[in-house]
């Protein structure tokens, strides 16, 4: 079992929330005996549009294999101004070309696939961002089971505080390893379900 975290974070470097958030996240996933992965997607230079491939120099069709080969994954975004990043609003409209291939009457290539949301705040607009994302990967054919979202909303990760590293991850591990826990739970759930009806037809 894989999966794959997109890490939209808007930092190239220094501590990042989200990121934190995120290898908390990845530990939970490993107790549980599942591999993942994590792309910074900063890091990598995906290309505006909304085509699977943009040109040469394009990092986007590198990362949508890897969605396509992960059997769950995870979107984790900070909010900014009520809204999920500008890196993760990149992977919505580059994944729109398979919402494109629905509408020409193709099966969807992410079908029951399985994902989750990670979200990190100082203040409310988790639940705006999750009706966001939630409406375009059903949209796009994609899973969202119940309880399958991560939001930690707390004043010490607003932006400029000096929170480190470990006090994140205290946090977290204090506060939400019981969320984490039912999430991942919820993921497994679906996967297999989804597993054993591609296994009957």
């Amino acid at each position: 079992m894989s999966a794959l975290i997109l890490l939209a974070t808007l930092k190239t470097g220094g501590l990042s929330n989200t990121a934190v958030l995120a290898e908390f996240f990845a530990g939970k996933l490993q107790e549980k005996g599942i591999t993942s992965e994590t792309i910074k997607l900063v890091d990598h230079n995906i290309l505006p549009g909304t085509y699977n491939d943009m040109g040469e120099g394009d990092a986007w069709p590198a990362i949508l294999e890897k969605i396509m080969a992960a059997e769950m994954v995870i979107f984790a975004t900070p909010i900014w101004w009520g809204n999920h990043s500008s890196e993760m609003q990149k992977v919505i409209e580059r994944l729109d070309n398979i919402h494109d291939e629905i509408l020409a009457g193709k099966s969807s290539r992410l079908a029951n696939k399985v994902a989750g949301i990670i979200i990190t705040g100082d203040s409310d607009g988790a639940q705006h961002i999750i009706g966001n994302i939630s409406n375009f990967l059903n949209a796009i054919g994609v899973i969202l089971p119940p309880y399958a979202s991560l939001s930690v909303l707390w004043e010490g990760q607003k932006k400029g505080a000096k929170t480190t590293r470990a006090e994140l991850m205290k946090k977290y591990e204090e506060t939400y390893s019981k969320t984490a826990d039912t999430m991942i739970a919820q993921l497994l759930k679906f996967t297999g379900q989804y597993a054993e009806t591609a296994h009957i037809q």
